[in-house]
């Protein structure tokens, strides 16, 4: 009988503990950084060199939706700030994308998608870590004063055929470096956003806006991720190279 008694304990004690598990595995929000794999092959199928396919997108909407709602699992606090750097970018990304679905195919620009009041960076519909936030609050409120990394502006992209093309796959902690310099050397090598004619280097207005996150340097940072004849010209005539900002077009970055 006592044997009996034991291990009726034991079953029951057995039992509670994986109930215990099952609640907080499937209860809480993730911990772990989560598989890109959807979000990869969405962006191998309709991202061309930044000219983002939203018609295929749009048909295959209810799997980005599905990694949407993964990304709104995931607690970010406890990843390594490269996991966490890599997490705040692809949702910008990813939910940007869907922000351009929500009206496709009648915009043709995301600006389209505010209003006199409220901008489109400004809609509460980025659903994060148990909050819904604004694209506003993921680059201004965390990615750039939590990381410090100019690099970020080439990385997060706003739709627009003036903004630094949509990189053409997920970031990922375990080499963000790598894809961060990647991502920067592929902008400032390309003579549509950044240029140099003459004494006068004609860069993207991104660097205006965000003039201090460049501490204020923008011949020096170009000349840093800039490559063969255009970083040899600025590095020989830096002290007499003038800055001018080119327009930014708005308009969609879609095929």
């Amino acid at each position: 009988m006592l044997a009996d008694r034991n291990l009726s304990y034991l079953a029951r004690l057995l039992f509670w503990t994986l109930a215990l598990v099952w609640v907080c595995l499937w209860a809480a929000p993730l911990t772990a950084a989560m598989d890109q794999a959807t979000y990869a092959e969405l962006l191998h199928k309709y991202n061309r060199n930044g000219h983002v396919d939203y018609a295929g997108f749009k048909k295959d909407e209810a799997r980005l939706d599905e990694y949407l709602a993964q990304l709104a699992k995931i607690n970010p606090n406890p990843l390594s700030r490269d996991e966490q750097f890599a997490y705040y970018t692809n949702a910008y990304n990813a939910w940007t994308i869907k922000l351009i679905l929500t009206g496709y195919p009648g915009v043709e620009s995301i600006k389209d998608l505010g209003s006199l009041f409220k901008s489109p960076w400004k809609k509460k519909f980025v659903k994060l870590d148990g909050k819904v936030i604004t694209l506003d609050n993921i680059e201004h409120d965390i990615l750039r004063p939590r990381f410090n990394d100019p690099r970020v502006h080439m990385a997060v992209n706003c739709a627009s055929k003036g903004c630094p093309p949509l990189w053409s796959e997920p970031f990922m902690g375990d080499r963000l470096n790598e894809q961060l310099n990647a991502v920067t050397r592929n902008f400032i090598n390309n003579p549509v956003f950044n240029r140099l004619e003459g004494n006068t280097l004609y860069v993207s207005k991104i660097f205006k806006w965000f003039s201090e996150d460049f501490d204020d340097d923008v011949i020096g940072f170009v000349e840093k991720y800039a490559e063969g004849e255009l970083k040899r010209t600025i590095t020989a005539n830096r002290s007499s190279i003038e800055v001018d900002y080119l327009d930014y077009d708005w308009a969609l970055n879609g095929r």
